[in-house]
């Protein structure tokens, strides 16, 4: 009996799409910050650059959080 691991275990996850609570990031930076336990903006540090330690979190995405949160 074979698994396939591109679908074992994706029950309950997340969408990793490239939109992170309504604001177009890039999959890459939503997955990140998924996984560092984000799930909206207001979960997000008050010093946004400190995101830009996370794998796939670059400066436009840190930018368009910025705005989106700050207005």
């Amino acid at each position: 009996m074979s698994t396939d691991s591109s679908t074992a275990g994706t029950g309950s996850v997340p969408d990793r799409g490239p939109v992170f609570d309504g604001i177009r990031i890039g999959r890459p930076a939503t997955g990140a910050l998924i996984d560092a336990g984000h799930r909206t903006v207001a979960d997000l540090p008050a010093d946004l650059d400190a995101l830009l330690t996370l794998h796939g979190v670059g400066p436009a995405a840190v930018r368009r959080l910025r705005e989106a949160r700050d207005g």
